[in-house]
């Protein structure tokens, strides 16, 4: 059985896509006096699906119709800021090469994507009855919302955090 060589420390893998001209331009560019509109806008969204899910379980334990009259507004109200958060992230995926020359950017954005159909079902499914939806299954698609969010959360932030993009200074 032949052995196959060890690679040595001083051998680097190189990426072919960081080659591409634009690969390096990562700077926001819908942005206000250089705040990128997306990172700014996602907080809401994030917030109010777990609103979503509290009401939701407050609803189930206390069973005042408060909560379930929130939930809906949470829900609608979080799609909503959704879409807008979703408007400048295509944005900028779409007119920042060095953002969609990046697969992590693509599997942020269709993580996103789908908590945004998943967060317009939530709502859609207590527009007529908002008493009625909450159980069961308005509780398990807000259950379901917040681990979606938490995982395109966490993806985005990685993107900003580790991969500096969408700041003012991208490398």
């Amino acid at each position: 059985m032949a052995e196959e060589p060890i690679k040595g420390e001083d051998e680097q893998l190189i990426d072919p896509i960081a080659n591409r001209p634009g690969y390096e331009e990562t700077e926001s560019q819908i942005a206000i006096l250089g705040h990128p509109i997306h990172a700014m806008s996602v907080s809401f969204p994030v917030a109010l699906t777990f609103c979503v899910f509290g009401a939701d379980l407050l609803y189930w334990w206390t069973g005042e119709t408060f909560w379930a009259r929130a939930g809906i507004w949470a829900a609608g109200t979080g799609f909503l800021f959704g879409m807008l958060a979703g408007f400048s992230g295509t944005a900028e995926i779409l007119l920042v090469s060095g953002i969609r020359a990046r697969a992590a950017a693509w599997t942020h954005f269709i993580i996103a994507v789908t908590l945004l159909a998943l967060l317009g079902a939530n709502w859609g499914h207590r527009l007529y009855g908002y008493e009625t939806a909450v159980l069961p299954y308005g509780i398990l698609l807000s259950g379901l919302c917040v681990i979606m969010v938490s995982f395109t959360g966490w993806h985005g932030g990685k993107l900003v955090f580790d991969y500096r993009l969408g700041t003012s200074k991208g490398n």
